[in-house]
C-alpha cells in the first residue's frame, strides 16, 4: 500500500477549503474524501453523460430507477426520504444510519446505468464522468429545504405547472399516501432465476421533526409547501415570459437529446449545505480537520509510517485495513 501511494505524489496534494453562504466544497488532483458518519443526511446528484435525456420517463425507465433503488437501499441499509428522476439526472435525499452511504451509490448507479444501458440498447458510459455528488445536509432545515427542492426540481425548470404533472421517476404519490413503493422486477435485464428479488418494496422515511406527525398532517404539510413553491414559480415564468414545455413534449424528447441551453462548467460541487451561519462554521471546521488528518494520514502512510490511524469517517480506507478513530 505504502509503495503504491508513494508512485503518486500528486494524490497527496489536496487544496484549501473554499466557503460560500450556503455550502463549502473543495478541489483535488483525486476525489476528496467524504467523511462518512453514521447518523448523517444527504442529498445525491447524478448526471447523464453528455446531459443526454437517458432517463427520460417512460414506463420501463421508472420501473428500472425505482426498483435498484428499493434494491441499492435494502441491501445498504440507507433510508430513502425523497427522490426524483429529470430526463437527463436525479436527485434524492437520503437518511445514511449505519455509514454505507458508499455502497448505496456504487450498487444503484452500476445497477441502473448497466439496466438501462441493455434497455436502450447502448454500450458507451451512462453516467457523466464526474463522480455522484453528495451533499451532507447539517441541519433538520436544511433536510426539509432539499426534500421540497427535489419535488418542484421539473416545476422551478419550467417543465411542467405542478409537481403532480410530472411524468417520471419520484416519491411524491408515496410520500402523501404513507405506503411504500412496491416494483416488480422487470422484464429485460434481470433473470427471472436471478439473485434479485421478485419485488422491491421501497419504504420512505421522514425529513427529521415530522416522524411522529400523522400521515394526514404530513400529507397537508406537502401539499401546503408545494402549492407555495408551484405558485411563486408560476409568477416567475409570467414575469419573465417563459413558455412552459409541458409534459407532452417532456415525453416525446428522444433518450439522444439533450437541452439546448449550455451548463456552467467546472463550478464548485457542494460538500456540505448549511443555512444557519453558527452550524455552517463549526460545520466546515468539522471537515476541514478531517480533511487535513486524512492528509497527513495518507501522506505518513505513503512514507512508510507505522501505526498511521486515519480520521473518523474514513471509508475506503477502512475497507482495505487501515486503522481508523473510534467515535468519541
Amino acid at each position: 500500500m505504502a509503495k503504491s501511494l508513494s508512485r503518486h505524489p500528486g494524490n497527496l496534494q489536496m487544496a484549501k477549503v473554499s466557503c460560500g453562504h450556503e455550502t463549502c466544497s473543495a478541489n483535488s488532483t483525486v476525489t476528496t474524501p467524504r467523511q462518512i458518519i453514521p447518523g448523517r443526511y444527504w442529498m445525491i446528484t447524478r448526471r447523464c453523460t453528455q446531459r443526454q435525456f437517458l432517463l427520460r420517463p417512460c414506463t420501463t425507465t421508472i420501473a428500472y430507477f425505482e426498483y435498484c433503488l428499493g434494491l441499492a437501499a435494502e441491501r445498504s441499509g440507507v433510508q430513502v426520504v425523497a427522490f426524483l428522476a429529470m430526463s437527463n439526472h436525479y436527485h434524492a435525499v437520503v437518511f445514511d444510519p449505519l455509514g454505507r452511504l458508499p455502497v448505496l451509490l456504487e450498487c444503484f448507479n452500476k445497477l441502473l446505468a448497466r439496466a438501462l444501458n441493455a434497455h436502450w440498447g447502448r454500450w458507451e458510459n451512462f453516467w457523466s464522468s464526474e463522480a455522484a455528488c453528495a451533499t451532507h445536509l447539517a441541519t433538520p432545515e436544511d433536510v426539509l429545504e432539499k426534500v421540497f427542492y427535489v419535488l418542484a426540481n421539473p416545476v422551478a425548470d419550467h417543465l411542467v405547472d405542478r409537481v403532480v404533472d410530472w411524468p417520471g421517476a419520484n416519491s411524491l404519490t408515496a410520500m402523501l399516501s404513507g405506503n411504500p413503493i412496491r416494483v416488480q422486477r422487470p422484464r429485460g435485464f434481470f433473470r427471472e432465476n436471478g439473485p434479485t428479488p421478485g419485488e422491491i418494496s421501497l419504504h420512505l422515511v421522514r425529513p427529521p421533526g415530522f416522524e411522529r406527525h400523522s400521515n394526514e398532517a404530513w400529507s397537508d404539510f406537502v401539499r401546503d409547501q408545494l402549492a407555495s413553491i408551484e405558485a411563486q414559480n408560476r409568477r416567475a415564468r409570467v414575469a419573465k415570459g417563459v413558455k412552459l414545455f409541458g409534459k407532452k413534449a417532456v415525453l416525446r424528447d428522444s433518450i439522444f437529446d439533450s437541452p439546448s441551453t449550455s451548463e456552467p462548467r467546472r463550478n464548485l460541487r457542494p460538500a456540505l449545505a448549511c443555512k444557519n451561519s453558527q452550524a455552517r462554521i463549526l460545520a466546515i471546521r468539522s471537515l476541514r480537520a478531517f480533511r487535513l488528518a486524512y492528509l497527513c494520514a495518507r501522506q505518513q502512510l505513503a512514507k512508510g509510517m507505522a501505526g498511521v490511524v486515519f480520521p473518523l469517517g474514513t471509508y475506503r480506507m477502512r475497507l482495505l485495513g487501515m486503522t481508523c478513530a473510534a467515535p468519541s
